[in-house]
């Protein structure tokens, strides 16, 4: 099989930096472009020295034209960027996968609210397909555009998944109108950039949360409940994320109260049956708890369910690490299937330990 050229714009991030990493061993794929405008002309093992000998590649400050030589472009930039270019690679025939959010929304005015910008091509984002693949998997073989999902969206949709389903097969509510998702990542969620907070003095041996007062994974979180998974009941969700003093790794714990109702179902059996063949989805055996160890550099998501019926409340505990099933794996995991390839290449990294 020919292999597919890949272009990556924004290669000098961390998001970037892991798709060359994971691409660099995949078998059918290969490196064409990488672009960053600020690292021009300079080789990647100048910038990453971790890829020395791994990758022959220069960036450049590459143009339209040169990317629609491409059979898949990956937009690891800043929101905004790759719905300029999307439309005229798309005209070609070229498929992009977006790693910021401009094709994650679909409802364009939260998308201007939380990302102070209005949305450059309103007509693709319409047939752009939101890139979680244990879930949206079929539209994602037909897709010439993902919008690659946010990290905590990923931990999130997929702890309530078997839940929602359930839901939906019943008259009766199995929770409660009230959904509480407790999250915790890693300082490399946050960027390749300086910034005072995240200097090792502000963050190291500190424990904080941020958009407490609203967060814009929150409306793709509500996306992914009430539309993605259409849940019959519009539960009403509370998220607030905390950055943890450890450089990767996300760690989602979600609450939720059962009705009478819920409490008679089987939640370990549940998640156990919705991904027994999910090879990127482990939910692990009764009474194991998750830990970020469990993921870290690699594309597995692991959960852990406690069923308390005596408080009447159901705990998911997710797991992942943050640049990869969060960002860069789940990206190459959606390029496989949208080029019929088998779903893990070039993702069967082993989870580092210690």
């Amino acid at each position: 099989m020919t292999k597919i050229k890949v272009a990556i714009v924004g290669g000098t991030g961390y998001t970037g930096v892991e798709l060359i990493r994971l691409l660099v061993n995949h078998p059918n794929a290969h490196i064409e472009l990488l672009t960053s405008r600020s690292q021009a002309g300079r080789h990647i093992s100048e910038i990453f020295p971790s890829l020395r000998g791994l990758v022959d590649v220069v960036f450049s400050d590459a143009c339209i034209d040169e990317l629609k030589r491409c059979d898949v472009v990956f937009f690891a930039t800043p929101h905004g960027v790759a719905m300029k270019d999307a439309v005229a690679l798309t005209e070609h025939g070229v498929k992009v996968i977006d790693l910021a959010a401009d094709f994650r929304l679909q409802d364009l005015a939260a998308f201007e609210k939380w990302y102070g910008m209005p949305h450059d091509c309103p007509n693709l984002l319409k047939s752009a397909v939101y890139g979680l693949p244990e879930v949206n998997r079929e539209q994602v073989k037909q897709a010439m555009v993902i919008g690659n999902p946010g990290c905590y969206p990923t931990t999130a949709i997929l702890g309530l998944k078997p839940v929602i389903d359930t839901q939906n097969t019943q008259d009766k509510p199995l929770i409660e109108s009230h959904i509480i998702i407790d999250a915790k990542s890693g300082i490399s969620g946050a960027g390749r950039n300086a910034k005072l907070e995240l200097n090792f003095a502000e963050s190291g041996d500190n424990f904080s949360a941020y958009g407490v007062a609203g967060h814009r994974h929150l409306p793709e979180i509500e996306q992914g409940v009430h539309k993605l998974l259409g849940s019959k009941f519009q539960q009403k969700i509370r998220f607030v994320p905390h950055l943890v003093p450890m450089i990767r790794g996300m760690f989602s714990t979600i609450h939720l109260h059962l009705t009478d109702f819920g409490k008679a179902v089987d939640w370990q059996g549940v998640f156990e049956q919705v991904y027994k063949n999910e090879i990127f989805v482990d939910v692990l055996p009764k009474g194991l708890l998750p830990k970020t160890a469990m993921s870290r550099a690699s594309n597995y998501l692991r959960i852990g369910v406690h069923q308390d019926n005596d408080t009447d409340t159901l705990t998911v505990l997710v797991v992942q690490d943050n640049l990869v099933k969060g960002a860069a794996g789940q990206a190459i995991q959606n390029m496989n299937i949208m080029f019929g390839l088998d779903e893990s290449m070039g993702l069967n990294v082993v989870p580092s330990c210690p």
